[in-house]
């Protein structure tokens, strides 16, 4: 009789490659641009809203294009559509060292999230999940944390990079990396039947009406990530405003992010111990009563102390949305559903980063972005509060 899969050593072949994987592709993808900031600003003269739509482009392409690449990881299989992933957005940096222009950036970056991030991210977790039919929020928050590392790591990274070759260096040695190093990680995704010779024969009755579920995540991720997506995209530009350094900047975020990785990875166990939904939420008032205090800080140190702290928690709600989606849809449409509601996760990081830049344009301040961040975070405990209600009054004996 074949191993359970959930039981074969090789599943934490899978959880490290997912987390790596995800480390430099998602964080160069999600927040990466956050360094190139203000040096495209005083390169070029653009304005901060006009660099930050460069982002925006990424995360837009991705949105669309995790509709696509997750149902085709349902029927193809998670790794051809992440080798494709990678691919793409190795070659896409690499293009982008050699750009000119501000609309070569909007084009280069949505095609590296339409091909490449959504290739990526979506079936990544998918397969993670169903490795681990038992005790999915440890690996999944395991296999999160790898982007904490690269939302923390990658912005760093390109202020390094930057600094020592310039914007177009940082590109290039980026692109060259993806291609290096996630080329061979992606091969290591098999599925579980490659290695047990049999499916994972989950049984999927009991769950949830998948067009209750899906649905209001995707207005909850919306709003969860236009919160947290205002700090990791402007947190470094605006402690720079404080008269802080790039380096300085860079090094709160990057502290916040590491710091982050335990939060991914302590959140993912609560949600398997109390479950998914309670874990999310958890997570996400933690986020909301603390992002405002960033606009009261005007002491790099106080950055330092506070911003890991924030980042613990807020670290947590990502991983709470993917443990809630794995929890309560079906294995055979998990590819599609975790890419329809990550669709909306990244429209509201677009959403977030884009009105960062505009209201700081508009203000010369960001307190009204970080205002607006809070008021999307409350919003989604409410959202996310009525989900859990209405799974805990429904017929169906499913996890909470």
């Amino acid at each position: 009789m074949a191993e359970h899969p959930g039981l074969h050593p090789y599943r934490w072949v899978v959880v490290v490659a997912s987390a790596l994987i995800l480390a430099l592709a998602m964080g160069s993808i999600v927040n990466g641009m956050s360094a190139y900031v203000v040096p495209m600003e005083a390169a070029h003269g653009w304005e901060r809203a006009q660099v930050s739509l460069i982002n925006v482009a990424g995360i837009l392409g991705m949105a669309l294009g995790g509709l696509l690449m997750g149902a085709l990881a349902d029927r193809l299989g998670v790794r051809p559509v992440v080798l494709i992933g990678v691919i793409v957005m190795g070659l896409a940096y690499l293009c982008a060292a050699v750009a000119t222009a501000l609309w070569h950036y909007y084009a280069l970056m949505f095609f590296a999230g339409f091909f490449g991030a959504a290739g990526v991210f979506a079936p990544v977790m998918s397969i993670v999940g169903r490795w681990f039919p038992v005790g999915a929020g440890l690996a999944i928050g395991i296999a999160s944390a790898g982007q904490a590392l690269g939302q923390g790591g990658v912005p760093f990274g390109s202020a390094l990079l930057i600094k020592s070759v310039g914007i177009s260096g940082a590109f290039a040695i980026t692109g060259g990396l993806m291609l290096v190093l996630l080329v061979p990680l992606a091969l290591l995704l098999r599925p579980p039947q490659a290695v047990t010779g049999g499916g994972a024969g989950a049984d999927e009755s009991g769950y949830p009406p998948f067009g209750l579920v899906v649905p209001t995540m995707c207005v909850a991720i919306f709003l969860c990530c236009t919160c947290m997506s205002v700090p990791l995209m402007h947190l470094v530009p605006h402690i720079q405003g404080r008269g802080f350094t790039a380096d300085e900047a860079g090094g709160v975020i990057f502290l916040m992010l590491m710091v982050g990785i335990l939060g991914r990875v302590a959140f993912g166990k609560l949600a398997d111990v109390i479950g998914a939904i309670p874990a999310y939420m958890s997570a996400t008032a933690w986020m909301t009563l603390m992002i405002y205090g960033f606009i009261l800080i005007d002491d790099l140190t106080l950055f330092y102390v506070y911003a890991p702290i924030y980042g613990f928690g807020y670290a947590g709600v990502m991983t709470g949305v993917l443990t809630t989606v794995a929890a309560h849809t079906p294995p055979s449409r998990r590819g599609a559903a975790m890419g329809i509601v990550t669709m909306f996760g990244w429209f509201g990081h677009a959403n977030g980063g884009y009105m960062g830049g505009a209201l700081y344009d508009l203000t010369s301040d960001y307190a009204m972005a970080y205002g607006l961040a809070a008021l999307a975070g409350g919003l989604n405990l409410v959202v996310v509060g009525w989900l859990y209600w209405r799974i805990r009054s429904g017929t169906r004996a499913v996890p909470a």
